[in-house]
């Protein structure tokens, strides 16, 4: 069986393609009376396109007794050449084909992401012993061992610094872009990598342990649990074999005819109850292209339909996931807030750390220019800089650097600050000449078409959800300005594929939106997963279902839309087929038809139903008027 399956899956959809067009060229030399050969044309569609059905059907009732639609159909194949009907059974075994080459075009196959993610583990790192440094592979590393980790490396194991400090970017963990500063005592992950000072740390945990490799399990499991839809004509199948054996063996008891008998089984094959799905959804992928998202699941859509919720990651999501300057504020009375500004973007031109690029990026943003170059400039890795510019000697990072340099802060402002590190922004304290000068405050800033969208998903009654790796009190932030009510902070990589489950535990189907790598396994565990695709990493864009090509949300209820629109369409395709399938029993059992007027029948209910599906191509929702005015003038919003 393991041989024969083999040769019925070679050449693929190639090979699918070819014989469907040899098939309906076939059909069409019957249909006109040319006969080269001494048989009917009819039979190299037959041939071509029955065979390989009959033996799925086969391979599927000896090894798993499987009962699919293909059970009936190759009944019906049988059955029509047995009694001489061989343009009937030429006609269902093409269209059959086309049903299965629809379903196989909808199934995405290729999947690389746990390779990308194999490929982010460290290979090497750097061993302190006898006071030598020695070079070894990250396998070899064990619990207790003293390594050294230089700027712009990988830490090799999760562990705790014992001395030094730096600022490690965490976004493979978190899905944040700022760096995090760290010093002695602190822990850090493996994976995350260093950006500027040296440290020494001691691992802690290694090998399968480490932060990498559980994250790596975590998308393997949260793959192998996601459950996979069964095509309905399948789910139907056995109750359809049933249905059609018994009414043809009623027929041909009562009546003696085995004709009637044929008609009955070709009638009854589920042609169109087999193109009602993938049609949909071929036309509802289609639709959804136009729109910017790549469909790379083909049930994608039919699961999206029965959210009821949607997470949404914060940075690169919701928000541009780069900080701008929010709030400049000067204390002392000689400096306006104008100059604090220009000295801290002066003294931050040569600045390596994301907040500094920000600071001096912003700055010329909005003047055009800088006011003067810094004469002198040191970076401080895990506290800021140092600069002369001017004639001043400024001072630009975090709290630690300015008490470090004998510098206080009052209590007013520093509950100013506090306050404003609580909105969710981050703060740059800045000192002139040996004295407190003020301060900056960066945060990260809403793309302007989320809060909009927000609102249209909520009218969808589907229930938006914030799961982001960044603080708490920044999430809640963000959150309020979108009337999101459910939110969840800190989270690493295993907290939003917990939250995921918890929410599916809880019979709520749920899709996340998410861009970063730590974002990989709740994409791979969620209903749907959806990765943007501008801004995304690739291994987010792997392990997601639907990648949103651009990195605009704002399309994003018109996918929720369309994909209730595809599900309304299934159902009225089965509708339709079921009941122009039971009405041609009757007649067939009545004698009325015969195999072959019985398969234009059927086969016309076919062509409908794909008509019909079609449609789908060009729908255009309930809002998109609305949405194209708000697009277009959004200062009437």
């Amino acid at each position: 069986m393991k041989r024969l399956e083999t040769l019925l899956e070679w050449g693929g959809i190639r090979k699918e393609i070819i014989l469907l067009v040899l098939g309906g060229l076939a059909l069409l030399a019957s249909i006109l009376g040319w006969r080269p050969f001494p048989f009917d044309m009819a039979w190299i569609a037959i041939v071509l396109c029955g065979i390989p059905i009959v033996l799925e059907a086969i391979i599927g009732l000896v090894t798993a007794f499987d009962i699919k639609a293909d059970v009936l159909v190759s009944i019906a194949l049988v059955a029509s050449v047995i009694t001489g009907e061989d343009f009937a059974a030429g006609e269902v075994a093409f269209i059959m084909q086309l049903g299965a080459l629809l379903e196989d075009l909808t199934v995405a196959r290729a999947r690389a992401g746990i390779e990308k993610l194999v490929n982010l583990t460290p290979q090497t790192a750097r061993r302190l012993k006898d006071g030598r440094e020695e070079v070894i592979a990250a396998e070899q590393v064990r619990i207790g061992d003293v390594l050294r980790v230089n700027p712009g490396e990988t830490v090799p194991v999760d562990g705790v610094i014992v001395s030094g400090q730096t600022s490690i970017n965490q976004a493979v963990m978190t899905g944040e872009s700022l760096p995090v500063d760290k010093q002695a005592g602190d822990e850090v992950s493996s994976g995350t990598v260093n950006q500027f000072g040296a440290f020494d740390m001691r691992a802690t945990r290694v090998g399968e342990d480490s932060s990498i490799q559980r994250m790596i399990r975590l998308v393997q499991s949260a793959d192998a649990g996601k459950a996979k839809i069964v095509g309905i004509a399948d789910r139907w199948a056995t109750w359809i074999v049933v249905i059609a054996l018994g009414a043809a063996g009623l027929t041909w008891l009562v009546t003696g005819e085995i004709l009637r008998t044929v008609t009955i089984l070709v009638v009854f094959c589920p042609c169109a109850l087999v193109l009602a799905t993938p049609t949909a959804i071929m036309a509802a992928m289609g639709n959804a292209t136009k729109h910017g998202f790549l469909i790379r699941e083909g049930d994608a859509l039919e699961r999206l339909a029965g959210v009821s919720r949607i997470a949404f990651d914060k940075t690169g999501t919701l928000t541009f996931g780069t900080p701008e300057v929010t709030i400049v504020k000067s204390i002392l009375p000689e400096i306006t807030d104008e100059e604090l500004y220009a000295c801290t973007a002066a003294a931050e031109q040569r600045s390596e750390h994301p907040l500094g690029r920000a600071v001096t990026r912003c700055y010329q943003q909005k003047t055009g220019r800088f006011n003067f170059q810094p004469e002198e400039f040191q970076m401080i890795p895990g506290r800021g800089v140092m600069a002369c510019a001017g004639g001043r000697e400024i001072l630009a990072g975090n709290r630690e650097l300015l008490e470090e340099h004998g510098i206080t802060i009052e209590d007013k402002t520093a509950e100013d600050i506090k306050s404003c590190l609580l909105r969710g922004n981050t703060a740059v304290y800045v000192a002139i000449d040996g004295r407190f000068a003020g301060y900056l405050a960066l945060a990260d800033t809403l793309r302007p078409e989320s809060v909009d969208t927000i609102s249209r998903i909520t009218a969808l009654d589907i229930h938006p959800v914030l799961i982001t790796g960044d603080r708490e009190e920044t999430a809640k932030s963000i959150a309020g300005l979108l009337q999101i009510a459910e939110v969840h902070g800190n989270c690493r990589p295993e907290d939003k594929l917990n939250w995921i489950s918890h929410y599916e535990e809880n019979c709520q189907l749920i899709c996340m939106i998410g861009d970063g790598v730590n974002d990989a396994p709740a994409l791979k565990k969620a209903a749907v997963g959806i990765a943007m695709g501008g801004v995304g990493s690739d291994i987010a864009v792997d392990a997601a279902d639907i990648v949103l090509v651009s990195d605009e949300i704002k399309e994003l209820p018109h996918l929720l839309e369309l994909s209730r629109r595809m599900m309304n369409t299934i159902k009225c395709n089965l509708s339709f087929s079921m009941i122009l399938n039971f009405l041609a029993l009757a007649l067939a059992m009545a004698g009325i038809l015969n195999p072959v007027v019985g398969a234009l029948v059927h086969n016309a209910g076919s062509v409908l139903v794909i008509i019909h599906s079609a449609v789908l191509l060009k729908w255009s929702g309930k809002n998109r008027l609305a949405v194209s005015n708000c697009t277009e003038h959004p200062e009437k919003q």
